[in-house]
């Protein structure tokens, strides 16, 4: 299969993992980015099944609301089951590096605040070490530069990304260069950078399950210790 099937087939066995624990005020949170898109897609054929979703991004929650999805602020809702979204890459600790469609800070806020984190992802999101895909840092944008250089003294290459305003107002340093062997440690070291909002991993918080589209079909992974 190519990489667009295995999206769909992992994106479809989110939606066969989550019918089982769907209510009728059951409140989802949905994710950023192609997978996850396609989750949504999938998910909208069930929209009877529960109540409505809040969304980690502008986008998913257009594409939730052209499907007659009911989308909620996360300021409404006192519970979300499950959050659903995909990664840029993953190890197997399911410790995360996300941020690619630059809503790493939505998305962070969404998954604290989810029962259970689900993430899909394409077998070539696997890997031993993370770091070959560049770390987003989402930043305010009067402390780029300062926060560039401090990231320097980290090890890395930061570059800023053209053009990406983030849904916060925000600006985002890619930084190229790491091998991750610490995510945890090195994801509290950056969120102390002054200027720093947050940054794209996701190993304080790493997902409960990961859902991967393989040609050997879809593998369900927990974390290993």
């Amino acid at each position: 299969m190519n990489q667009q099937e295995l999206k769909q087939a992992v994106a479809q066995a989110a939606v066969d993992y989550i019918l089982p624990k769907l209510e009728s005020d059951t409140i989802l949170g949905i994710g950023t980015g192609s997978t996850a898109a396609l989750f949504i897609d999938a998910l909208a054929g069930h929209k009877g099944l529960f109540q409505g979703a809040v969304s980690s991004s502008e986008a998913s929650a257009r594409q939730l609301e052209g499907y007659g999805i009911p989308v909620y602020d996360l300021n409404e809702v006192d519970r979300l089951l499950v959050y659903v979204d995909g990664a840029d890459e993953a190890n197997a600790r399911l410790q995360l590096i996300k941020g690619g469609g630059a809503a790493l800070t939505r998305e962070k806020i969404v998954t604290a605040c989810a029962d259970e984190f689900v993430c899909i992802a394409d077998e070539s999101k696997w890997v031993p070490v993370l770091g070959k895909f560049p770390l987003p840092v989402e930043v305010i944008p009067m402390a780029r530069s300062f926060v560039a250089r401090e990231l320097v003294k980290m090890g890395g290459s930061p570059e800023h990304r053209h053009g990406c305003t983030t849904d916060n107002g925000n600006h985002i340093l890619d930084v190229h260069g790491l091998e991750i062997h610490q995510p945890a440690e090195l994801e509290s070291a950056i969120n102390q950078i002054p200027g720093v909002v947050t940054n794209g991993l996701f190993a304080l918080r790493p997902a409960d399950v990961l859902l991967l589209g393989t040609n050997d079909g879809v593998k369900t992974l927990y974390p290993h210790s």
